[in-house]
């Protein structure tokens, strides 16, 4: 059962969802970070499959001012999803007004969703690409959804990149910042 939005202070819930090797829970790691260096209350929640690579990933990010009593979000406020078993599985789990940002590259239908949903189509495999590398297309879709939800600066959420990548990753970590930027940048100019 999904913890209600609490009255008296700031309450988000994302599910990230996509293939294994999409990067899901890593771009759940660095909004879960983000949020935490941000002083805000957070729970990371990940699931995969036994293959990884290939199989379903997903997670749940909840973030708020006070405490959370349980990191099992069942209707989330917000959805970003990578491909389009993930689109089937979760679309309709979305709040009513709530935010869907997809990976139009590989995502063509929509199906129903609640009334009032905000729907932000990126394509961050191609923006990935004409970037340099098709694995930082989850931080082009992460940066579009922190610019359209307002929740944390990029500059806040790109200084938590070496808190969650391996060491030998970090000489990536200007790549994702300028994915980070980029993604958002497009949500900003496609409202």
């Amino acid at each position: 059962m999904d913890t209600e939005k609490q009255s008296d202070g700031f309450y988000e819930s994302v599910i990230i969802a996509g293939f294994g090797g999409q990067g899901i829970i890593l771009a759940g790691k660095l909004l879960a970070q983000a949020a935490m260096n941000s002083g805000k209350e957070v729970t990371f929640f990940p699931s995969y499959g036994a293959e990884v690579r290939g199989g379903t990933s997903n997670c749940t990010v909840v973030i708020a001012a006070e405490q959370i009593a349980s990191p099992v979000v069942t209707s989330p406020d917000s959805l970003i999803i990578m491909n389009n078993a993930s689109m089937r599985r979760y679309a309709a789990s979305l709040r009513s007004n709530g935010l869907l940002v997809y990976n139009s590259s590989l995502i063509n239908d929509i199906p129903e969703l609640a009334k009032g949903v905000d729907i932000l189509a990126v394509p961050s495999d191609e923006i990935a690409n004409t970037l340099g590398s098709p694995k930082i297309s989850n931080m082009v879709i992460l940066g579009s959804y922190l610019q359209k939800r307002n929740l944390l600066s990029i500059e806040t959420t790109g200084k938590c990149l070496a808190d969650v990548l391996s060491e030998r990753l970090h000489k990536t970590i200007p790549l994702n910042i300028k994915a980070l930027e980029t993604g958002a940048d497009y949500a900003r100019t496609h409202i």
